[in-house]
């Protein structure tokens, strides 16, 4: 490599390392802890490359970012980050980083982006040359947590996506967060004041389901949700609808949890709708492919409970390991949903091994000894269990509050924390037939996609013998 970089990190040891490893490499070197010291230097037309941290003691790395642009067009800048979540990843990005890595980097991948900005000699469009500051917001509104670099390349992905109006097919097993990228990608793109429309397979079988939405969509994004669940009738109504839908100038989004592209390669699904959806694929990992994520959002979650007034609960290193052994087939929602119960029910402030594992074995035998039991005495004895079960968890919940009384707002939270699984559950016993789930839950059908949008619920369609 043959230039000069400019190195901007508070902490002493990284820019030892940079320096070493970049001057081996045929560069020159100027580092500094000091936001400051870098504009100086980028305001005499010093270095070919910066490689600045985020958080510096007198200012911000991705604030700074306008500034230097707007100083020097042509001058690549490599973001490293401690902070890193997806809002980082997505900033940087609206900042016109050159590239984005996150803490701790690992340095030879490091080494290969600095050459590649260094060969690369980018000359803006005369719109770039005034750069619009970052826009500032809240990273604890997003629950997209995880730091593993399954996860660091999925928040760059997002980030580079967010404003390319091709379709964006989202994939991945149920449970792993893919209406939370859909999600992300309406709500911190150009278009994320414009309206975001929810369409199920349900939906595509009614035309004037279609329009309506379609008419809701426009100049907004529109996610065609479960679309592996599609016969071949409604992948052709699909394929209609698109024509209308880049008509409005709505960006279309789709998720599914099967591989559409297998599916296509054989047949199973229409090639022609595929490529149509797929202009770009995110793929989103299961929670086992990101074993050292786990601990992390199950403290994202249980930090979640407490600011909703439940008890503070914390891990103890036995329940750590525990977390990270177990396979977790649901991903990300049963972790969710199980540190959501533990939150409620547990006595104790730690969170001990043994407590990770009754939860789990306990729901396996509640889901058995209900519906092994038949008949109109069976049935009451069902109800009479829950009944029980629930008046325990609440009066737990109300000793742990030793003799005060809980935050207000109550009533909600234990509804959400109730009408969650029990739509989940209805809707799986019906096969993902939103109708037949309406009619068994006893609500009205528009009741039902509204509670299925608010809560985030993945609609699965299929075949089910009950």
């Amino acid at each position: 490599m043959d230039g000069t970089v400019l190195v901007a990190d508070d902490d002493r040891t990284i820019r030892t390392v940079l320096t070493q490893a970049l001057t081996r490499a045929g560069c020159r070197v100027h580092a500094t802890g000091s936001i400051q010291t870098l504009m100086k230097w980028v305001e005499e037309g010093r270095g070919d490359v910066v490689i600045s941290d985020v958080v510096m003691p007198d200012g911000n790395g991705l604030e700074a970012l306008p500034r230097i642009l707007k100083l020097r067009p042509d001058l690549p800048v490599i973001v490293i980050s401690a902070q890193n979540t997806i809002m980082t990843a997505i900033q940087a990005a609206e900042a016109d980083a050159f590239d984005y890595l996150p803490k701790p980097f690992d340095l030879p991948e490091l080494m290969k982006r600095t050459a590649r900005a260094l060969e690369r000699k980018r000359v803006r469009p005369a719109e770039l040359a005034n750069p619009q500051p970052p826009v500032a917001r809240d990273v604890d509104d997003l629950p997209l947590v995880g730091h593993s670099p399954a996860m660091q390349e999925l928040y760059r992905l997002v980030a580079r996506v967010l404003n390319v109006d091709l379709p964006v097919l989202i994939t991945g097993e149920s449970g792993v967060g893919k209406s939370l990228i859909a999600r992300a990608l309406h709500d911190f793109s150009d278009r994320g004041v414009a309206p975001f429309v929810v369409a199920t397979p349900d939906d595509l079988s009614h035309p004037e389901s279609v329009q309506t939405l379609l008419s809701r969509a426009r100049d907004g994004v529109i996610l065609f949700d479960g679309i592996q669940d599609l016969d071949d009738a409604a992948q052709g109504r699909l394929a209609r609808v698109l024509d209308a839908v880049m008509e409005n100038n709505t960006r279309v989004l789709s998720i599914s949890q099967g591989d559409l592209g297998s599916a296509a390669a054989t047949g199973r699904f229409r090639s022609d709708l595929y490529y149509r959806l797929a202009g770009i694929v995110i793929p989103v990992p299961p929670l086992r492919d990101r074993i050292e994520d786990i601990v992390g959002l199950a403290e994202h979650f249980l930090n979640r409970a407490a600011q909703d007034g439940l008890a503070k609960r914390q891990l103890t290193e036995s329940a750590a390991s525990a977390l990270r052994a177990y396979p977790w087939p649901g991903n990300v929602r049963e972790l969710e949903n199980l540190i959501s119960r533990l939150a409620v029910t547990g006595i104790d402030d730690r969170i001990a091994s043994a407590e990770f594992e009754a939860a789990l074995g306990t729901t396996g035998a509640q889901a058995v000894s209900v519906s092994s039991v038949g008949g109109t005495n069976g049935q009451e004895m069902a109800d009479a269990r829950l009944s029980d079960t629930v008046a325990q968890h609440l009066q737990r919940y109300f000793d742990l509050h030793g003799g005060a009384l809980p935050p207000t707002g109550l009533y909600q939270r234990i509804l959400r924390e109730i009408e969650l699984p029990l739509i989940e559950i209805a809707l799986d016993a019906t096969g993902g037939n939103q109708a037949r789930c309406a009619d068994l839950l006893g609500i009205n059908r528009n009741t039902l996609r509204k509670k299925i949008t608010e809560l985030e619920i993945e609609v699965t369609r299929r075949r089910k013998l009950m």
